[in-house]
């Protein structure tokens, strides 16, 4: 699929890599880069609930765009120790983001969530991330890939719903109705 999508003979791309676990680390470093730059929280100022969206629409714009990572992604990471720990990095990272976003809003009095709850949130938030296109696929959901990174990030906020108060649930209603339709 890599061959044909740059146009070139099969021989010609195993010319320049010696393996598929050679082209699948090429390509997981790039999307290791763009995911690092998204893995900020923000910083200097307390979190928002549009700082939430966002964050989970980027992270699951990165996702779409390497999908192919995430839809064989068990496969590879049994098959690739270095990808694994590579991954398991990565993991990390969002849970920290999604707890200190999480931590934003209740510092700013947005949400009201314990340390516990912010620490079950956070997996919650990754976990329904990094499975949520294999769930659309195994449903046999192939939509568009605006409607998939939409109705993905609102799943995932709506992990947060109950945890909100009154203004800041207002506003994660009109952000779905903006978003969704």
């Amino acid at each position: 699929h890599i061959a044909d999508e740059m146009n070139i003979s099969p021989g010609n791309l195993y010319y320049h890599f010696r393996n598929k676990d050679e082209i699948i680390l090429q390509l997981f470093e790039r999307f290791e880069r763009q995911m690092s730059a998204m893995l900020e929280a923000p910083q200097g100022r307390t979190a928002d609930m549009e700082d939430m969206w966002l964050y989970l629409h980027l992270i699951f714009e990165n996702i779409w765009h390497y999908r192919f990572l995430y839809r064989d992604l068990n496969d590879l990471v049994q098959r690739n120790r270095q990808l694994r720990s590579r991954l398991r990095r990565i993991l990390e990272r969002k849970i920290r983001t999604a707890a200190a976003i999480c931590q934003g809003l209740v510092d700013a009095g947005l949400m009201q969530a314990s340390a516990e709850d912010i620490e079950a949130l956070a997996n919650n938030i990754v976990v329904v991330a990094t499975y949520w296109l294999n769930f659309q696929l195994t449903l046999g959901r192939a939509e568009a890939e605006a409607t998939q990174l939409a109705r993905g990030a609102y799943q995932v906020l709506s992990l947060v719903t109950p945890f909100l108060t009154g203004d800041a649930q207002k506003l994660l209603h009109k952000l779905r109705q903006v978003y969704l339709g």
